[in-house]
């Protein structure tokens, strides 16, 4: 697959980094979606929206997310959210858990993988 025709989507919860990780990726000149499913009731929104060639899923935690984000929710809340992205994490090619993850850390760990499935 040749990176500048490869559409990469990203989807997590709130608070995963997903913000942050588009906006790195695209300094390395990838073409990004990033992908609000966690809002969404349509379980394969994600797919709906831009069907894209390889999907990344952010995970991180309830606390940590709160740490993060200044948020005003609860945990039910992102449980909910959770279950919203069941079906776009079911279907990752890539889950990375930032929990214990500098910034730096979750796109070197990201680019890594991409380079290994783009050639």
């Amino acid at each position: 697959m040749i990176a500048e025709n490869l559409v990469i989507g990203v989807v997590g919860p709130c608070g995963a980094g997903k913000t942050t990780l588009v906006r790195g990726l695209k300094e390395h000149g990838y073409h990004l979606r990033h992908i609000a499913q966690e809002h969404s009731y349509v379980p394969y929104m994600w797919k709906r929206i831009s069907n894209p060639d390889i999907l990344i899923f952010l995970q991180v935690s309830y606390p940590v997310s709160m740490q993060r984000r200044k948020m005003n929710w609860t945990e039910a809340e992102f449980q909910e959210q959770q279950r919203r992205l069941a079906h776009a994490l079911e279907h990752a090619d890539f889950i990375l858990d930032t929990d214990q993850l500098m910034i730096e850390e979750v796109l070197e760990r990201v680019l890594s993988f991409l380079g290994k499935k783009v050639r």
